[in-house]
């Protein structure tokens, strides 16, 4: 089966204080998510899936979805507060989904045993890396081990001048492949590079502006939904109790634990390329040039859905 593109857009952008999914970067209408889906349909992907919440549907549809069904097949899955294994509840005062785990866990259906990409719906992440990771599902599948695929980028390509950002920070072998995954919940921009705070900005450590990081950019095979559902009802056995309004359950993280458990491997793939999302509404005006600087090179025509 050919592979297809799941787009993680059921948040709400809270730091940037509205749905900023379908906030247009250029003087088109374009969203950013515009930009992957163009890049992903000349990488080779035939079919997206949109986790959304169940009350945007019509509002994407308009925006984004129906644009770009002409191009390719389109379709939505809910991430709902409802939607986790059977024999368990929704916490009593809980209002937000349960994290980018279950995000993916509520696409698959629509994946229907394909392997699939994930993305999130309001990054950047270049030509080269949809290529890569197209290549790559095409080409391996499951043996003694899941066969999943990463692409890492450079910390430095992905920081903002605006505030502090969250980052797995990856470690490989020297085969290129993934070893470890350390959460980093508060790296800033510095004049050597980056630093990161684990005392919440008390004090700060250097980081290499070289290290390979996650943007939550996946390529799976099918089994990974099956993994996702279990670590989904551990996550409410175990973890959900303790912070049961606000606790989530990480894709980064149950990735690393089938890495430790020996059952998967994770192909980094490295992508050059300069990431870049908004994660506040003051990164709106370097998004908007970067994206009119990278028409002005031709990587993308001026009028992208034609």
């Amino acid at each position: 089966m050919k592979p297809i593109l799941v787009i993680m857009a059921a948040g709400m952008g809270s730091r940037y204080g509205g749905l900023k999914q379908i906030d247009p970067v250029d003087d088109q209408g374009d969203k950013i998510i515009d930009f992957s889906l163009y890049d992903a349909r000349r990488a080779g992907f035939e079919k997206a899936v949109f986790i959304i919440k169940k009350e945007n549907e019509a509002i994407f549809r308009e925006c984004i979805g129906d644009r770009v069904s002409a191009f390719m097949e389109v379709e939505y899955a809910f991430q709902e507060l409802t939607d986790i294994p059977e024999g368990f509840r929704v916490p009593e005062g809980r209002v937000k989904p349960f994290g980018t785990a279950h995000a993916v866990y509520a696409a698959r259906n629509a994946v229907k045993g394909a392997p699939f990409a994930v993305i999130n719906a309001d990054d950047y992440y270049g030509v080269e890396a949809f290529a890569k990771l197209y290549d790559f599902l095409n080409t391996h599948g499951d043996d003694e081990k899941y066969r999943y695929a990463m692409v890492g980028y450079r910390l430095g390509n992905t920081l903002t001048e605006n505030g502090s950002v969250s980052r797995g920070c990856c470690t490989t072998d020297s085969q290129g492949y993934l070893t470890d995954i350390v959460e980093r919940t508060k790296i800033v921009k510095t004049e050597d590079g980056a630093a990161y705070s684990e005392d919440g900005g008390e004090n700060y450590l250097p980081i290499s502006a070289d290290t390979i990081v996650s943007m939550n950019f996946w390529g799976f095979t099918p089994s990974i939904l099956k993994e996702l559902e279990g670590a989904l009802k551990e996550f409410f056995e175990e973890k959900l109790p303790a912070n049961p309004e606000k606790a989530e359950c990480y894709l980064p993280m149950e990735v690393d634990r089938l890495l430790k458990e020996g059952k998967a491997t994770v192909r980094v793939l490295d992508s050059k390329d300069k990431w870049f999302g908004v994660t506040y509404k003051e990164d709106k005006p370097y998004v908007e040039a970067s994206i009119r600087a990278l028409k002005d090179q031709g990587v993308y025509p001026e009028i992208l859905w034609k």
